[in-house]
C-alpha cells in the first residue's frame, strides 16, 4: 500500500467537507483512481463513491533579504478529492 501520503486538512477542505461528503488527500503521483479508492476503503472502512485527482506543479519562489536574493522551489504533488457514500464519514481527529 502506501499510496496515501497524508490527509489534507486546510480551511478550504474543511469547508468542502462540511457542505458535502468529500475529503482531500495528498497521494503519490503514480497512483491511479482505482488504487486510491481501494486504499481509502481499506484504511477507513468506508465506501467511496467517486475519486477526483489533480496534479500540482512545483513553483519557483524568490525572497529578497538583507543578505541578498534567496531562490527556492515548492514541491510538486498530486491531490485526490474523495466523495464518500451517504452516511459514511472520516474522522481525522480521533487519534489526538
Amino acid at each position: 500500500m502506501g499510496i496515501i501520503i497524508r490527509p489534507l486538512v486546510t480551511e478550504k477542505m474543511t469547508d468542502i467537507t462540511e457542505t458535502s461528503n468529500r475529503f482531500g488527500f495528498v497521494v503519490r503521483p503514480e497512483a491511479n483512481k482505482l488504487q486510491i479508492k481501494r486504499e481509502i476503503e481499506a484504511l477507513y472502512n468506508v465506501t467511496v463513491a467517486d475519486v477526483n485527482t489533480m496534479k500540482y506543479k512545483g513553483k519557483s519562489k524568490t525572497r529578497y533579504t538583507r543578505a541578498g536574493i534567496i531562490s527556492g522551489k515548492t514541491n510538486a504533488f498530486k491531490k485526490a478529492i474523495v466523495t464518500l457514500k451517504e452516511g459514511d464519514t472520516i474522522d481525522f481527529y480521533s487519534n489526538i
